[in-house]
């Protein structure tokens, strides 16, 4: 090999050295709906949720305990009216992933790309392009197409409950960057303070009558595959995922980021078909292709107008 072709080499290596830890952040949260699924009930929802996030909460607060005394009363303001928001998400999206399947529960969920987009046109009364409505356009009616299975039905409660997701996550990104309170603090603290509102609102749900099974009673019947989903969910989707994002936005471009966690609800469909035995059957299989090639030429379109 000559030397003439290493140094365009070495910017390839270092694009994959970033690239390979994002994919794989997308590849975890794909397989967390399964993962989630697999370890939850209806009545379990909340006390899981509680569990998830006890695990991840103190290493948080101990990687960003400067942040944390640093940030301003208003700061802790903004981040705790976003845990609230996020506590929305959790809940919807937990719900919605007992009631219907991962495969689903990725690829509806994967409409906020399309809904941020329009949710932000709406706001600041600037009309998309016609290719943009015409990417969501396309992806509404894969979504109806999905949500058929193998013959046209109403959808479920879980998929509603996963549309329901979608809208709320397209809200909370729009708060974070309209929170002026928020906008200036460092990432770390930031998203500490948001799960442990979070956590708070799971607590208190959970210490009311009819919300279902105890944290604590929920903890003692897990087995070690249970308790192997529970750490999959807190570590590789909350912390490892949380830290290699930071890492990498210093290490590569937002459009590049946002392409490879983008690949979410590929790696959802895979987990649900290949690991959870899920099919789609002919609607739900046209349906998932036109989700994806509708939410991938969206975030095409909004980051050229970007």
């Amino acid at each position: 090999m000559s030397t003439a072709v290493l140094p365009a080499l070495a910017p390839s290596r270092r694009a994959w050295a970033t690239d390979l830890p994002l994919l794989l952040v997308a590849a975890v949260w794909g397989a967390s709906y399964l993962a989630a699924k697999g370890i939850t009930t209806t009545h379990t929802v909340i006390a899981v949720l509680v569990l998830r996030f006890t695990i991840v909460l103190p290493a948080l607060v101990l990687a960003g305990w400067r942040g944390l005394r640093a940030l301003s009363a208003a700061q802790w303001r903004g981040a705790a009216l976003l845990g609230l928001m996020l506590s929305v998400i959790f809940l919807l999206e937990t719900y919605g992933v007992v009631h219907t399947s991962a495969t689903n529960a990725g690829l509806i969920i994967s409409l906020t790309m399309i809904f941020t987009p329009l949710a932000e046109a709406a706001v600041t009364r600037v009309r998309p392009p016609a290719s943009f409505l015409a990417a969501a356009g396309l992806s509404v009616v894969g979504v109806v197409l999905l949500t058929q299975g193998g013959g046209f039905t109403s959808p479920s409660a879980g998929d509603l409950l996963m549309l329901l997701a979608a809208l709320a996550r397209t809200v909370h990104v729009l708060a974070m960057a309209r929170v002026k309170a928020v906008q200036d603090a460092d990432s770390l603290p930031l998203t500490t303070v948001q799960l442990g509102g979070a956590l708070v609102v799971f607590a208190v749900l959970a210490g009311l009558p009819g919300t279902g099974a105890a944290p604590w009673s929920v903890a003692a019947d897990f087995g070690a595959r249970e308790w192997a989903g529970l750490l999959f969910l807190s570590v590789l989707c909350t912390l490892f995922a949380f830290f290699v994002q930071m890492w990498s936005v210093r290490r590569s471009s937002p459009s590049r980021v946002s392409l490879l966690l983008g690949t979410e609800p590929l790696w959802a469909a895979a987990a649900g078909i290949a690991i959870g035995g899920e099919r789609l059957g002919i609607p739900g299989m046209a349906g998932a292709v036109l989700v994806l090639a509708g939410t991938a030429w969206g975030r095409r379109c909004a980051d050229a107008t970007g």
